[in-house]
């Protein structure tokens, strides 16, 4: 049983020794950005952002008006 429980562990062992080692083949392979393109991609969700916030903005508004304000002027309050 003994013997048992010590190959398990070194299969264990050698489980995440063979993991890290594709991780660190697999991290190799990755094609990083240079700083232009990380700056465009910054600049890009920046203004993606900015821009979904805006809408939501609008939306906000208007649902506002309609619902706080339009909608009990019809009821005389």
């Amino acid at each position: 049983m003994a013997t048992d429980i010590l190959g398990n562990a070194n299969n264990a062992r050698r489980s995440v020794v063979d993991f890290l080692t594709e991780v660190r083949t697999e991290l190799g392979k990755v094609t990083w950005p240079d700083k232009a393109q990380l700056r465009q991609a910054t600049v890009a969700i920046i203004i993606f952002v900015l821009l979904i916030g805006f809408v939501i903005f609008v939306m906000d508004w208007i649902l506002q008006k309609i619902l706080v304000q339009g909608i009990p002027s019809l009821f005389g309050a």
